[in-house]
């Protein structure tokens, strides 16, 4: 799908995009081509990607976490934008589960190249 969509980006820019878990099935080299490939599309074009791979959250423009949780029978749900180390540090959750040195040094190499 995001090959048919990169195609037609080249005919017509300007759309929006929505990919929801594109990481599906996949990790790896290709979790990282194919984050590229949606920076690619991204650059004139607005894309929204749903995605729990690090090596595609690391190549948004914006990065936004959502977290739901129960309490009393209900379904709360956060949104948080998050930016420079918050962002960092969510990429080293995302790649281990936790944060510590080993996982928060993973994610600064994510992030190199970073706008």
């Amino acid at each position: 799908m995001l090959a048919i969509r990169l195609s037609q980006e080249r005919i017509e820019p300007g759309a929006t995009y929505v990919f929801d878990e594109v990481d599906a099935g996949i990790g790896g080299e290709t979790a990282t081509a194919v984050g590229a490939k949606l920076k690619e599309l991204g650059q004139r074009n607005q894309v929204l990607t749903i995605t729990h791979l690090p090596q595609i959250a690391s190549e948004a423009s914006s990065h936004v976490v959502v977290a739901k949780a129960t309490a009393e029978g209900r379904t709360l749900t956060k949104i948080q934008k998050v930016e420079g180390e918050e962002r960092r540090r969510e990429l080293a959750r995302m790649l281990s589960g936790r944060i510590d040195e080993a996982s928060l040094a993973h994610a600064r190499e994510l992030l190199v190249g970073e706008r």
